[in-house]
């Protein structure tokens, strides 16, 4: 095995950064771990890379189960929100949920409303129409909601940043609770009750909007009169919405979603399996964070990209699989076209881009560029130029309306704080935002936002860090190491997939897979072993003529199953040639 502290095996880099994640724990602890824990030193050194420090945390990450879940006391007004729901169901108040058209706020809607059916009460359900609403709380809705006699305004994964609109709802005479988790801004909504963990004392700020809403539901299960349902059977939406928003996979995020893919793997739900065969998943195949984030959700938002967020909710709500089946290809259909609107947006975005390669943050700006898509440009966007970068696009009403993605050394959420002045609106995370703006204040926004990317980075353009776990020799990589690094899943922020150092290997063969996938067969000559390696969209930057080259790669093994057969092969993270 590797020594603990090979950083000067590292290779340079012009334009990214290799590093170590962390040092080792000392030898003599990480042998007492590996034997209390009944683990392998390799998999202890991954768990105190990850800031865990004792047997007791380390076997609760591998371990999660629901017991550890906190108490209901512990987050910062949950009791009170439930009681006030509670109450207000009890003196007659007909209740409307008010829900988001991504995945987070579909599986918030759903899961609230299927409880409340389970438990004998019925409420209506609204989620803004993108194009024509837009995010969030309005008040023509809020109006017509209230001239139907709806009482109870119970919202999820939105509200916290729309005062004027709750203002509204209760000189309407509205009962509101707002569920929401982005970030508060300084006036709050006088709401008669709110959750959000980024509010007071709570065990897990990160939580998604709809475990805020699995906890609501669980108090509310002990409140409600009637009988007590068993809440285990709503953690396949709870997985299903956190792993579509990127929280944060650690703390009680990591126990709910590692519960909940259980039963995503048992497609119980009509919709959840309808989804998995329109993805050409089989019905019992197990999906991870992949095959939800590349998969499940992106058809689930296609929904509310292109069409409405409505028919989305309606697969999850479906009780029958004929029906369920044909919302599913309704939902592949919108994404199929999504997907071609979006490749022609991000090249006319990637041409605006190269013109800005001066600044330290992009706005980028065309009338015609369809909403539904503009997140998804702003992230490749940011991800390719390392840059955070807004995506503005022009709505009916001539106003401008954005979405943005950043990079880990930027909050976009702070940022436009600080633009308030010159938006309309505007609300999110750190790393992905949204806002609104008049076109006339375009230019000074663009300006503005260029100058806080740049103070935040000092006026030097951002490097990419790829961090690494530890060297690893293709000795090491076999069937029993695969299925332990399993025990670390599912990954995502704060708990990424493990990547390890090679030593030097060999390139033994180059294959193209489809239009620019490559497959390449490395030897490492010092372990005697072979094993192929696939790199995603790279066929120009590894040409025929790498085959015979000397390379050092930084890679994470996985599980490969094709026609009923599993291998093992390496995800290419990235590269350096012998001498470079």
């Amino acid at each position: 095995m590797a020594p603990h502290s090979p950083h000067s095996l590292l290779p340079h880099f012009p334009d990214k950064s290799w590093k170590f994640r962390s040092k080792a724990p000392a030898a003599a602890l990480e042998h007492k771990l590996s034997d209390s824990l009944e683990i392998s030193p390799l998999l202890v050194r991954l768990l105190w890379a990850r800031g865990l420090r004792t047997a007791d945390d380390m076997n609760l990450f591998l371990s999660p189960g629901l017991r550890h879940l906190a108490r209901p006391d512990q987050w910062s007004g949950l009791n009170h929100a439930a009681q006030v729901i509670a109450g207000a169901m009890a003196q007659g108040k007909k209740a409307v949920v008010w829900g988001d058209y991504d995945v987070d706020g579909i599986t918030s809607t759903a899961l609230l409303l299927l409880f409340f059916r389970a438990r004998g009460v019925f409420p209506e359900h609204h989620i803004p129409h993108r194009q024509t609403e837009g995010y969030g709380l309005n008040i023509p809705g809020i109006e017509t909601l209230a001239a139907q006699g709806l009482k109870l305004l119970i919202t999820v994964d939105c509200g916290i940043g729309h005062p004027r609109e709750v203002s509204r709802a209760k000189e309407l005479g509205m009962t509101v609770v707002i569920s929401d988790h982005h970030l508060p801004d300084a006036k709050l909504p006088p709401a008669d009750a709110i959750l959000n963990p980024k509010l007071g004392s709570c065990p897990c700020p990160h939580l998604a909007g709809v475990g805020v809403a699995f906890l609501l539901a669980v108090v509310l299960n002990r409140l409600l009169p009637g009988e007590h349902l068993d809440m285990r059977g709503f953690l396949d939406l709870v997985a299903l919405g956190t792993l579509a928003d990127v929280a944060q996979l650690t703390g009680q995020n990591r126990i709910l979603v590692k519960n909940g893919l259980s039963l995503l793997k048992e497609g119980k739900r009509p919709g959840i399996l309808a989804l998995k065969e329109v993805c050409g998943y089989k019905p019992s195949a197990v999906l991870d964070e992949d095959r939800v984030g590349f998969g499940l959700a992106p058809r689930i938002n296609a929904a509310g990209r292109l069409g409405h967020a409505d028919t989305a909710l309606r697969l999850l709500l479906a009780e029958d699989l004929t029906k369920a089946r044909e919302l599913a290809k309704e939902l592949d259909s919108y994404n199929t076209k999504r997907r071609s609107i979006g490749r022609e947006i991000l090249s006319q975005a990637q041409d605006m881009a190269q013109g800005q390669t001066d600044r330290f943050g992009l706005v980028l700006y065309a009338p015609d560029w369809h909403e539904g898509v503009i997140g998804i440009i702003a992230s490749k966007i940011a991800e390719t130029l390392y840059r955070p970068t807004i995506i503005l696009t022009e709505d009916e009403s001539g106003h401008l309306k954005g979405s943005g993605r950043s990079i880990p050394e930027f909050s976009l959420h702070e940022a436009l704080a600080a633009c308030r002045e010159l938006l309309t609106g505007f609300g999110g995370h750190s790393q992905a935002a949204g806002l609104r703006l008049a076109k006339d204040n375009l230019e000074a926004f663009r300006a503005r936002f260029d100058a806080l990317a740049g103070k935040a980075f000092d006026h030097q353009k951002p490097k990419p860090t790829l961090l690494l776990d530890a060297i690893l020799g293709f000795n090491h990589v076999d069937y029993d190491l695969l299925k332990e690094l399993e025990l670390l899943a599912p990954f995502g922020p704060d708990n990424p997939k493990p990547v390890f150092l090679s030593p030097q290997v060999s390139v033994r063969n180059r294959k193209i897979v489809g239009t620019d996938h490559v497959f390449l067969d490395l030897r490492d000559d010092e372990a005697g072993v072979t094993l192929r390696a696939k790199a995603w969209n790279q066929a120009q930057a590894l040409p025929q003529s790498v085959t015979g080259k000397i390379m050092q790669l930084a890679y994470t093994p996985k599980f490969n199953e094709f026609n009923g057969v599993t291998s093992i092969e390496l995800a290419l993270r990235d590269w350096s040639w012998q001498g470079s």
